[in-house]
């Protein structure tokens, strides 16, 4: 079973696991190069994967439904609030999401590549 690890290890990755344990979180993005620069296949509808802690704990297991390629600047009001991140508007999304990618060193303008997934929750671990 492959993984999925959100955000980034520590506070971060903790917050958005536990919106995914309390069914709040059922969309994430990444950005496509990361996927090409780890030789990494796209997911797709009905794959289960583990959802890990920041220890590399697997907390819950989910189920991928819906896998989208888009840029940046395309992304909908519908996949950023599925986020469940508590952003109250698409420009704030857009904000925090900017700041997020140029923090760790992988700035993002409208036509940057992006992997929209949603997913359910499967089973607590």
């Amino acid at each position: 079973m492959r993984a999925l690890e959100l955000g980034t290890a520590g506070e971060l990755r903790e917050r958005l696991n536990a919106l995914v344990l309390a069914g709040q979180k059922t969309a994430t993005t990444g950005l496509l190069a990361e996927y090409v620069e780890e030789t990494e296949g796209l997911e797709f509808a009905g794959e289960r994967l583990a959802l890990l802690g920041s220890d590399r704990d697997h907390v819950a297991t989910i189920e991928i439904i819906g896998v989208e390629l888009t840029t940046f600047g395309d992304v909908t009001w519908e996949h950023a609030k599925a986020e469940g991140e508590g952003d109250r508007s698409l420009e704030e999304w857009r904000t925090g999401h900017s700041r997020f990618w140029d923090a760790i060193g992988t700035p993002v303008d409208e036509d940057t590549r992006l992997v929209c997934l949603t997913f359910g929750l499967v089973t607590p671990s």
